[in-house]
């Protein structure tokens, strides 16, 4: 299974790179596949890759979900 995360551009670099931040942690992906990418602008990241804008509000809407399923697994013997 994959797993494709929304991530907030906070930095746009050269050659085709960016720093996003994911729910505070920051990360330099490749945006070479994304045209017209602007600082605030949210993008789906597969392994490093930028692989297509999303919506802001839905981009919210998936980390809180992540956030809750995150929080639900915790204290549960495994």
């Amino acid at each position: 299974m994959c797993l494709a995360i929304p991530a907030e551009v906070t930095r746009l670099l050269p050659d085709d790179t960016a720093v996003v931040s994911i729910d505070g942690v920051s990360k330099e992906i490749s945006v070479a596949l994304i045209e017209n990418l602007a600082v605030g602008d949210y993008v789906i990241i597969h392994v490093g890759y930028a692989l297509t804008k999303i919506d802001p509000e839905e981009a919210r809407r998936t980390l809180e979900l992540l956030r809750e399923l995150s929080t639900e697994g915790q204290g549960v013997v495994q």
